[in-house]
């Protein structure tokens, strides 16, 4: 019995490392890279360098933490933009169809990024979703966490860091 428990105990702190990230810290300094939106336009981040911050979400449609942290996101987006604050989301490791029949019913009002093969979020050493980045424009990582913050003001002013 109690090696039962002991390996129920295993597997419930994997998964919420994986879920929850915890582990490595991503990198500080932000990677450029290239992906394609849903619309097929190309995205790079180095496009906004020395002109805006960017709040990188990275995520999947089978995580629930992803579903709510999406609605967040969209709710705030227009607040974000007045900050001086750009958003992108990256989708992480699925197929573009079913991306964009996920997305259909959350009328996301930001980009959505397509990591097909995980290379994006591996580079910047995401080992959980969701997880959110705030690159500033000197393309520094100054925000890095699982969930939106309370005060989005709080992340308005990191950019400035």
């Amino acid at each position: 019995m109690r090696k039962l428990v002991l390996i129920l105990a295993f597997f419930v702190f994997v998964n919420f490392s994986v879920v929850f990230g915890v582990g490595e810290k991503p990198v500080s300094k932000a990677v450029d890279f290239e992906l394609i939106d849903t619309h097929d336009d190309l995205v790079k981040l180095s496009s906004y360098k020395d002109k805006q911050p960017v709040l990188l979400f990275f995520w999947t449609t089978w995580c629930p933490f992803c579903q709510k942290e999406l609605r967040v996101l969209n709710s705030m987006y227009s607040q974000l933009l007045e900050g001086g604050v750009e958003v992108l989301s990256i989708n992480v490791g699925e197929s573009p169809d079913k991306v964009s029949n996920f997305i259909k019913n959350y009328y996301l009002a930001f980009r959505v990024l397509l990591d097909k093969d995980s290379a994006v979020a591996r580079q910047f050493g995401i080992l959980g979703v969701p997880t959110y980045l705030l690159v500033n424009k000197e393309g520094n990582i100054v925000f890095s966490d699982n969930f939106f913050p309370n005060n989005y003001k709080d992340l308005i002013s990191r950019q400035e860091k």
